[in-house]
């Protein structure tokens, strides 16, 4: 089923945020039907550096096309502002497609661009957005790559400001629309109303972000069809690895923290390892 099909159904869709290919194996071993390619979580683990604009089109494409070699699921990825102005934002289409992105998501920060949950975002004009919505959609290769448009605008001109872009991003070919960093309860259910019926509407949990943290469940009741979770799992593995080190630093052995990590064959198993290497044997590889 492809992801826009997907999006047909009532159900909400979970995408819990990934940043390489062991993430994304194990994300679909628990079940997820569709991931999120965080540019936030490839900044903070390859470049070890906050969400401030930092990575680039390529590093998101070379982790897109290793996630893509590794597993079949749809994947959503972050594009960023599209890094530039709309044929930067075609080049980026072209290359995400190409890795095997299948929606991209694009936001109508300048720079310097940063996480939505942080302050002192600044925004192009809805004008410019629309135009780089439209010329993604001119050159994408397949019509079932979606776009999906994201407004920051809440924290800079208003909540009223941001429905009005979404409304122009509609109206310019966006399939999906991610309004970001709604403020309360009331932002959350008004969004939902307002654009019922219109297209997919993506929310955002981000924990200690501007948004109240919902379930699912909740976000369904309310109306929107995408939920994402992008940067849970680096901060997941940024706790348990900064306890793993400081254990090891301590006792000069992992047995303290044994109960808490895979052994070696329990973490090749998940690798499928030996499912794998017989496969290997029936080439008459080593």
């Amino acid at each position: 089923m492809t992801l826009r099909a997907r999006l047909s159904n009532n159900e909400i869709l979970c995408a819990p945020g990934v940043y390489d290919a062991l993430t994304s194996k194990l994300a679909k071993d628990a079940g997820f039907e569709a991931l999120y390619l965080s540019g936030a979580a490839v900044a903070y683990t390859r470049l070890g550096r906050p969400d401030i604009g930092l990575t680039s089109v390529t590093e998101m494409a070379e982790t897109m096309a290793l996630i893509r070699d590794r597993v079949d699921l749809p994947v959503i990825i972050d594009a960023d502002n599209g890094f530039g102005n709309a044929l930067n934002a075609q080049r980026t289409m072209r290359l995400y497609e190409r890795a095997g992105a299948n929606a991209l998501q694009i936001e109508d920060q300048s720079y310097p661009k940063r996480c939505g949950h942080l302050s002192d975002k600044t925004l192009i004009s809805a004008a410019a957005m629309a135009g780089k919505i439209r010329a993604m959609a001119d050159v994408r290769a397949s019509e079932e790559t979606l776009i999906i448009a994201r407004t920051d605008a809440i924290a800079v001109e208003g909540y009223h400001a941001a429905i009005d872009r979404a409304e122009l991003y509609i109206e310019s070919g966006a399939d999906v629309l991610f309004i970001e960093a709604p403020e309360d309860e009331a932002q959350l259910s008004a969004t939902a109303v307002h654009f019922a019926g219109c297209v997919p509407l993506l929310a955002n949990m981000v924990e200690g972000g501007a948004t109240p943290i919902k379930s699912a469940s909740h976000l369904e009741a309310l109306g929107f069809s995408i939920v994402i979770f992008p940067g849970g799992i680096v901060r997941a593995l940024a706790r348990a690895a900064e306890d793993y080190y400081a254990s090891l630093k301590t006792h000069g052995t992992n047995a303290p923290f044994a109960n808490r990590m895979f052994d070696f064959n329990a973490l090749n198993d998940r690798l499928e390892t030996p499912a794998m290497l017989a496969a290997g044997k029936l080439y008459g590889a080593d």
